[in-house]
């Protein structure tokens, strides 16, 4: 299924042995592709370039939240209708693009969430699952898997969801946003490879998430 107003970003950072195998999968599913190189240090934005997709860079590393939020603001420019976020470093198939645009067509937003099994790490395990608990006490949004990247969201969802963090607090402040907005949400299971078990959402990502969640909502009671 191809769209002409979709957009897929891909946010990566120093994923020079990933990012051409990730543009080619998606392009079977999007011509629109952005990828957005956040200060990577290897050749991750020379291989993007060679792929002919639009390809955006930042001299510095800014963080997940920041490096999306480049690729969303400048799909928007660009006419997008529909954005979907995958991440960069093969854990999220490119093939399921349409179930999520199946999906949204009903809603505002679709999130991905992972099955949890053996192959995730404990770590993000457990992590996850609080911080489930935590957002839906908070924001009463009920998600499997709050800390998973792979979305799909209108034009106009964006505009209300957009977020401040910088981290990989996106997630879970994009939620917290929808949650506030009111806007009508699905979640769809996704096939996931934890290549790294090292990369990606930390301890300390985990508790700055958490607390987070806690300010926006006083943010919102006050």
């Amino acid at each position: 299924m191809r769209l002409k107003k979709l957009y897929v970003v891909i946010a990566a950072y120093n994923e020079e042995k990933n990012i051409a195998e990730v543009i080619k999968k998606t392009k079977k599913n999007c011509k629109n592709i952005i990828v957005v190189d956040d200060g990577s240090k290897d050749k991750t934005y020379s291989k993007a370039k060679k792929s002919g997709v639009g390809v955006l860079k930042h001299i510095v590393n800014m963080g997940k939240g920041a490096a999306v939020k480049t690729g969303c603001d400048y799909a928007l420019s660009k006419g997008a209708k529909v954005i979907v976020l995958l991440d960069a470093d093969l854990q999220h198939d490119p093939d399921e693009i349409p179930n999520f645009l199946k999906s949204l067509k009903k809603v505002d937003i679709v999130f991905g969430y992972r099955k949890l099994d053996e192959n995730m790490p404990v770590v993000l395990r457990y992590g996850n699952w609080l911080i489930n608990k935590i957002t839906k006490l908070l924001y009463d949004i009920n998600l499997r898997d709050t800390q998973c990247g792979y979305r799909a969201f209108t034009a106009s969802t964006y505009k209300k969801i957009r977020w401040k963090a910088a981290d990989y607090s996106l997630e879970s402040e994009m939620i917290a946003n929808t949650g506030k907005q009111h806007l009508r949400y699905k979640e769809i299971p996704i096939k996931t490879i934890y290549s790294d078990i090292y990369k990606g959402t930390t301890v300390i990502d985990g508790i700055r998430i958490i607390f987070n969640l806690l300010i926006w909502r006083l943010g919102k009671w006050f």
